[in-house]
């Protein structure tokens, strides 16, 4: 048995690697991954490309796209997968073996709201409990079907807000009751978090029971998107990058070793520099707010003048003995202004003004994002809220990201990954930079 997946995506460059590469020992074992995008603005088909079998583009809508991504499809069973839920490892592997088993022909899995609050165990225990006793799948339940059953019944219809129920009703009359496996599947909870749970069920079920009466399906998503704006509607983050004066012998000190340590010094000036260039682009597209300029030992280098007047950043001086807890300090500056925080190094080239971009819509939806590198670090850290993520943390090692995914995990924090860059540390580097 052959499977499937397809991912719509619109916009999704701030998570979909995050998605799409967990599913790639899926891929080795034969199955397919389609990813069908609606017309992204961002980056979203260039991360996905290199870990999907078949990028497509399609008019913009749940469920035209996945349809679109249907009529490519070569599997015998289709999965349609949110670009920001995620599967257990052995789902695949589960799925294939229960729709054997059990001959059931179509089905969804459990799901699991990712949440810091504890009465979503509730909501999702009832979501789930309502699914099995009604027989409706909603897409967050990561719909799955086999492909005849699916086109016999005409595939999603073509309407912009609850595609998800209506297949049910039609999957149901055709092939029997659905296969509802207890595996979980994990989405964000950050609406809930960010609105209420009692709020947010009260509008989920104003919406249903209008459809259930016979509402148009483009009102109700009129109505959707409007309250989807409203939820978007936060400050653009504050941006920090953290930057060492540029004084030589005591900058890019591996990096002098090869070059010296006037021209390392050099070398740092030129990455702060870019840098500060990318933020101000970020800053004039509406990406970020404020772009801050964290300044070590202090704020007294003649250069950090300059760029302030140069740039229009604020200067601020790092506080802490150790990096975690100058960084700590930062964030929290910035949170408790009111605002998400992005805070950065200055020696990432790769860096770009799309990046910033897909941190900050991360932060819509989680509490923390991470840019990884491959060094084994990151080059970007950004928080919606207060998390303390820089404990026990082996500053400078290869294990630093591994740990502070630990340390949010802890937590019970959501995060979003970006896709890994890489920073200037030593001469090859230096030459990838150059080259």
């Amino acid at each position: 048995m052959r499977i499937s997946i397809v991912v719509p995506t619109l916009d999704e460059a701030h998570g979909i690697v995050a998605t799409l590469a967990p599913l790639q020992p899926v891929r080795a074992a034969g199955h397919e991954i389609i990813v069908v995008d609606g017309g992204s603005r961002d980056a979203t088909l260039a991360y996905a490309a290199p870990l999907a079998n078949l990028t497509l583009v399609a008019p913009r809508g749940r469920a035209a796209q996945m349809n679109a991504g249907a009529r490519a499809a070569s599997g015998d069973v289709l999965l349609f997968l949110h670009a920001d839920s995620h599967l257990a490892p052995d789902a695949i592997a589960i799925l294939a073996t229960e729709l054997s088993r059990s001959r059931r022909r179509w089905g969804r899995f459990d799901v699991t709201i990712a949440s810091r609050l504890r009465a979503l165990r509730m909501v999702t225990a009832s979501m789930n409990l309502r699914s099995r006793l009604t027989g409706i799948a909603t897409g967050d339940q990561g719909i799955f079907v086999e492909r005849v059953l699916f086109e016999r019944v005409g595939g999603y219809p073509d309407q912009p807000l609850m595609e998800d129920i209506e297949l049910s009703r039609r999957l149901k009359r055709s092939g029997g009751a659905p296969l509802c496996l207890r595996t979980r599947i994990v989405t964000s909870g950050r609406r809930w978090e960010s609105h209420g749970i009692a709020r947010t069920i009260l509008a989920m079920w104003r919406l249903r029971f209008a459809y259930w009466c016979g509402a148009d399906p483009s009102r109700l998503a009129a109505r959707y998107e409007a309250a989807r704006n409203v939820e978007r509607s936060y400050p653009a983050p504050t941006l920090q990058i953290f930057a060492k004066a540029p004084v030589p012998g005591a900058v890019k000190t591996r990096l002098a070793r090869a070059i010296g340590n006037a021209e390392a010094a050099s070398v740092q000036a030129q990455l702060i520099e870019r840098t500060l260039a990318t933020a101000v682009a970020a800053r004039a597209a509406g990406t970020v707010g404020a772009v801050e300029l964290w300044c070590a030992p202090d704020t007294d280098h003649p250069a950090f003048a300059s760029w302030h007047e140069r740039f229009g950043v604020a200067l601020m001086r790092q506080v802490g003995a150790d990096l975690g807890t100058r960084m700590r300090n930062a964030l929290g500056n910035a949170l408790a202004s009111g605002t998400h925080a992005i805070l950065v190094g200055s020696d990432c080239p790769p860096l770009d003004a799309d990046y910033l971009a897909c941190a900050a819509r991360a932060l819509a939806d989680h509490d923390a994002v991470l840019g990884p590198a491959e060094d084994g670090g990151y080059v970007l850290i950004g928080l919606a809220r207060p998390v303390d993520a820089f404990d026990g943390i082996a500053w400078g090692e290869p294990s630093v990201m591994a740990a502070t995914r630990a340390r949010l995990a802890e937590q019970h924090a959501t995060w979003h990954e970006l896709p890994v860059l890489w920073d200037v540390d030593r001469e090859a580097d230096l030459l990838r930079w150059r080259t």
